[in-house]
């Protein structure tokens, strides 16, 4: 009985791929650089901060209008707080991330490196100039605030490596 193709009667070694999936540009690099992954984080910040404010709100439209039996009144009342609350987090949050990946993207260009002092040092600055209309205490808690939040990250991003450098050490 023949095959149905000369096409199906083939070596399956030769589907064996031992190259990469997609062709990049001459000295392009396989991971994304900060500004790529700019409109990732603007993005997810948004959304995330959209979802989070209209839990908030819900929760708050719940609280305020206890008192009233459900009705239509009630029920507007109950969604225009849960479309308040949610865009004023978005608007927060994706304020925030483009004000953290402008500044990754700066410190970037400007070092010529990508480590994570930038992702720190973007993280410092952003806070800072988010509570600048606080006065000097305003500046100093938020840059302390941005160093907190991005030296956790660091630390968790590099997680592994250092448990692996600490097993090294104590060997």
């Amino acid at each position: 009985m023949s095959p149905l193709s000369p096409y199906l009667n083939l070596d399956p070694r030769y589907l064996v791929q031992d190259t990469d999936e997609f062709i990049l540009p001459t000295g392009a690099n396989k991971t994304r650089g900060r500004f790529e992954l700019a409109f990732f984080t603007i993005g997810g910040c948004c959304m995330t901060g959209a979802a989070f404010g209209a839990l908030n709100g819900l929760r708050l439209g719940l609280k305020e209008t206890q008192n009233m039996a459900w009705s239509k009144p009630r029920n507007v009342q109950i969604l225009n707080m849960v479309t308040r609350q949610g865009a004023l987090w978005a608007n927060t949050l994706g304020s925030l991330a483009l004000l953290y990946s402008a500044f990754g993207v700066i410190i970037e260009k400007t070092r010529g490196a990508e480590d994570d002092l930038n992702t720190i040092a973007a993280g410092t600055m952003t806070g800072m100039l988010y509570k600048s209309t606080g006065g000097v205490r305003g500046i100093a808690r938020g840059g302390i605030a941005g160093l907190t939040l991005t030296g956790l990250y660091a630390l968790y991003n590099n997680w592994e490596h250092m448990k692996g450098s600490l097993a090294r050490q104590s060997l």
